[in-house]
């Protein structure tokens, strides 16, 4: 009988932040479960760390907007002789334009991957994760921090759930000693953006900007120095302590002029 394999795994893997992610909890000695919904990055991804000399990662293709999926994914955790004693919650997307426009189906995805998924995908392995006394790292984003957004109105929603849920949850586990850690970050130059609908015309532009590998490495850090809110940059963390000083009527307002094209 094979040895069990005990795990991070880490959702929307295939690129950004959770591939840097990967990477630097490979080259930490950590061996990985890699779930997104597409098979052929994560098979790739899974050759590079492997090239490098750690395990090669088992990859799980996963479409995480799906009611069943979790429990598919559980299932093919459990086939592959795995156990998940860390669990990173990075898969999410957004898409611009006002809430009348956007197609409903599309927005309740949203919802279905940032939240449910997440929420799902908690209280699966928890049980696993709390006996081993590991860790839980939810990605939510500087945004949740701010009262609302237009024309991002469901993605700021979500990752207002993201920390608020995160937050409740380290407390609950705290005697448990299962650490929980929520990551916040602000503008990276990844594919989000594209997804989401940004463009040339969007006044975010001028934005300051880190890169996913800085953000990854602030996650790691974070999550195995037991901080409960991690917001990399100095922009991004001056938002996280003005947030809650600004007058919603000042704000709301602003965020919707930043967030519409030019």
């Amino acid at each position: 009988m094979s040895e069990e394999r005990r795990i991070v795994l880490i959702t929307g893997a295939s690129s950004g932040i959770g591939a840097e992610l990967a990477q630097i909890f490979a080259r930490e000695g950590h061996d990985l479960g890699l779930v997104a919904r597409r098979e052929d990055r994560l098979e790739t991804l899974a050759d590079k760390i492997a090239a490098q000399g750690a395990p090669r990662p088992l990859v799980f293709p996963c479409d995480l907007a799906q009611p069943d999926a979790v429990a598919s994914l559980g299932k093919a955790v459990a086939a592959a002789g795995a156990r998940p004693i860390m669990l990173v919650n990075n898969a999410g997307f957004g898409l611009l334009g006002e809430v009348a426009t956007i197609d409903p189906d599309a927005q309740l995805a949203i919802i279905d991957v940032n939240t449910r998924a997440l929420l799902a995908l908690t209280l699966h392995f928890l049980p696993q994760i709390r006996e081993a006394r590991g860790k839980i790292l939810n990605v939510a984003s500087v945004v949740a921090f701010l009262p609302g957004g237009p024309r991002l109105a469901v993605y700021y929603a979500s990752k207002a759930f993201v920390l608020s849920f995160s937050r409740s949850l380290r407390e609950e586990m705290r005697a448990d000693g299962v650490e929980v850690c929520v990551l916040c970050p602000g503008m990276t130059p990844t594919e989000f953006q594209e997804r989401a609908g940004f463009g040339p015309g969007i006044a975010l532009d001028w934005m300051p900007q880190i890169s996913a590998v800085q953000v990854a490495e602030a996650g790691y850090a974070g999550l195995m120095t037991g901080r409960g809110v991690i917001t990399p940059g100095f922009f991004n963390k001056l938002t996280e302590w003005l947030a809650p000083l600004l007058p919603t009527s000042l704000v709301l307002p602003l965020i919707g002029a930043m967030q519409r094209k030019r």
